[in-house]
C-alpha cells in the first residue's frame, strides 16, 4: 500500500506546510534582496544614506511571485550602488498602511532628504535599474550643490506630526468635549488626493500648533467615525467650532498656507475678548492654569497701597498684553498681595516687591519670574520669551494650595480702625475692687 501509517501522513503534511511556507517567503535567506520588517525598516531604509528600492508584496499575489526573479536580478545589477529590498505587506500591515499601499506589488524608491517616489514603469530589470540610476544621479547632483545630506529622509520621517491621530476611542474626549477649535481630515491611506495633501497637512499642523488643533482620521480603520460624520469622499476636512456636533466642511485650497490662513481667520472670528481673571480659588486655578500652555500670574499690591485707581491701571496693562496674545494658548490671572500666601512662597514672591509676575507651567511644575520692570513693553517681551521656552526656569516646589477668597469689589480699601477705649474704662478694669470712688459714696 502507498500509505501505511498515520505517521507517514503527518510527515507528508509537515513537508507540504514547509514547502508552502517557503513559497510564502518569496525571497530565501540566500537572496540578494534585503528582507525588511517593521523592526529594521527605519535603520535599513529611513536611516540609509543611499537610494533604497522597496517592493511591498503579498506572498499569495501572483504578480508578486512573477516579479520575484526580476527583483533579484535588479538586486544583483545594483549591488554596491543601491539597496534593493522587499517587505511582506500582508504580514506587516502597519508599514503598508503607513505608506498607503493599496495593491501588490508596489515599488517605492526612498531617497535621502525626499519623500518616497512610486515606480510605475515596466516590471523588467532594465527599466527598474535605469529608474534607480536616475534617482542616484539626482541625489549626487544635489549633494554636489550642497542641497542634500545623508539620512535626510530619516530626519523627515522621524519629525513628530503635530496633527493628532484620532479614533473612536479618543475623538469625543479630544474634539467634542473640547472648547478649542479643531480641524479634522478624514482620509483613506490608498487615496491619491490624500497622499498629495499629507505633507501640506503636516506643515499646517506644525505651524498652527498651540493655536488651532489639527487632527486626522483613517477612515479605513475608523468607519464608525466616517459614518457618524457622513463622510462621502476623501479627503474630507471638517471644522469643529463652537457647535461640535454640527461640523462645517472646509472648501478651501489644499495647501498649508490656505489651511493656515483659514484657521487663523476663523480663530480670530471666534475668539472672545481677552481676559485677566482674579485668582479667587482652586476652581479658577484649574480652569485658567490647568490646561493653558503657560499661565501668567500677577501679584498686585494691596488695595490700601495702590487704591482702586492704581489697581485698575495695572489691570489695564495686563489686559493690553492679554489682548495681544489672545490667540496663544496662554492665560492671565492676578491676585492681590497676601491673598494666596502658599503660591507666593512657592514662586518666591511675598512681603515686598509688588507688583510681580511669574510665568507658570502647571503641567511641568516649573515657573519663571519676571525680572524686569512691571511695564507693558517688558511684560510683552517676557511673554514672548516664555513662549520660546523661557530663561531661568525654576522648579515649583509642590502644587500651590489655593484658598477661597472674596473677589475684589472694585472699590478702595477701607482702613479698619481699632476700637477706642476711654481712660476711665481702662482704669476701671485695673482698679482695686476695694476702692470706692467719690461718686459711688
Amino acid at each position: 500500500m502507498l500509505y501505511k501509517s498515520p505517521l507517514t501522513w503527518l510527515t507528508l503534511l509537515s513537508l507540504s506546510f514547509a514547502f508552502f511556507d517557503l513559497g510564502n517567503a518569496l525571497y530565501g535567506p540566500s537572496s540578494p534582496v534585503l528582507q525588511l520588517t517593521p523592526t529594521n525598516f527605519k535603520s535599513k531604509v529611513l536611516n540609509s544614506n543611499g537610494v533604497v528600492l522597496v517592493e511591498f508584496f503579498a506572498p499569495w499575489c501572483g504578480h508578486c511571485q512573477a516579479l520575484t526573479p526580476t527583483w533579484e536580478k535588479v538586486a544583483n545589477i545594483l549591488k554596491g550602488v543601491a539597496t534593493v529590498a522587499a517587505i511582506d505587506a500582508d504580514a506587516h500591515k502597519s508599514v503598508a498602511q503607513e505608506y498607503g499601499i493599496r495593491g501588490f506589488p508596489t515599488i517605492k524608491v526612498f531617497v535621502p532628504g525626499k519623500a518616497p517616489v512610486d515606480y510605475q514603469g515596466a516590471r523588467e530589470a532594465k527599466p527598474i535599474a535605469e529608474f534607480a540610476l536616475q534617482q542616484i544621479k539626482a541625489l549626487l547632483k544635489d549633494r554636489l550643490h550642497g542641497k542634500a545630506t545623508g539620512g535626510g529622509s530619516s530626519e523627515k520621517k522621524s519629525e513628530p506630526n503635530a496633527s493628532v491621530e484620532l479614533n473612536s476611542s479618543n475623538f469625543d474626549e479630544s474634539v467634542i468635549k473640547s472648547k478649542d477649535l479643531w480641524i479634522v481630515e478624514f482620509f483613506a491611506p490608498w487615496c491619491g488626493h490624500c497622499k498629495k495633501l499629507a505633507p501640506e497637512w503636516k506643515k499646517a499642523a506644525k505651524n498652527l500648533k498651540g493655536k488651532v488643533n489639527l487632527g486626522h482620521v483613517n477612515c479605513d480603520a475608523e468607519q464608525s467615525l466616517m459614518s457618524r460624520f457622513k463622510v462621502q469622499g476623501f479627503p474630507t476636512i471638517l471644522v469643529f467650532g463652537s457647535d461640535k456636533n454640527s461640523p462645517i466642511p472646509y472648501e478651501g485650497a489644499r495647501s498649508a498656507s490656505a489651511i493656515e490662513s483659514f484657521a487663523l481667520e476663523l480663530l480670530e472670528a471666534n475668539a472672545g475678548p481677552a481676559e485677566v481673571t482674579e485668582l479667587t480659588g482652586s476652581d479658577v486655578m484649574e480652569e485658567k492654569c490647568g490646561s493653558a500652555a503657560i499661565c501668567f500670574v500677577s501679584f498686585l499690591p494691596d488695595i490700601l497701597d495702590s487704591k482702586a485707581e492704581g489697581r485698575n491701571k495695572y489691570l489695564d496693562m495686563l489686559l493690553t498684553v492679554a489682548e495681544k496674545f489672545k490667540r496663544s494658548p496662554y492665560s492671565f490671572v492676578w491676585v492681590a498681595a497676601g491673598k494666596q500666601t502658599d503660591m507666593e512662597t512657592k514662586v518666591g514672591v511675598g512681603g515686598y516687591g509688588y507688583p510681580a509676575m511669574v510665568a507658570l507651567n502647571a503641567k511641568k511644575g516649573a515657573y519663571t519670574p519676571l525680572k524686569s520692570a512691571f511695564e507693558v513693553e517688558h511684560i510683552m517681551e517676557f511673554v514672548k520669551e516664555a513662549g520660546r521656552g523661557g530663561k531661568g526656569n525654576l522648579p515649583l516646589n509642590g502644587t500651590p494650595e489655593i484658598v477661597k477668597t472674596e473677589p475684589w469689589d472694585g472699590k478702595d480699601g477701607e482702613v479698619v480702625e481699632e476700637d477706642e477705649f476711654s481712660l476711665e474704662e481702662l482704669m476701671a478694669d485695673d482698679k482695686d475692687p476695694s476702692f470706692t470712688s467719690k461718686d459711688e459714696l
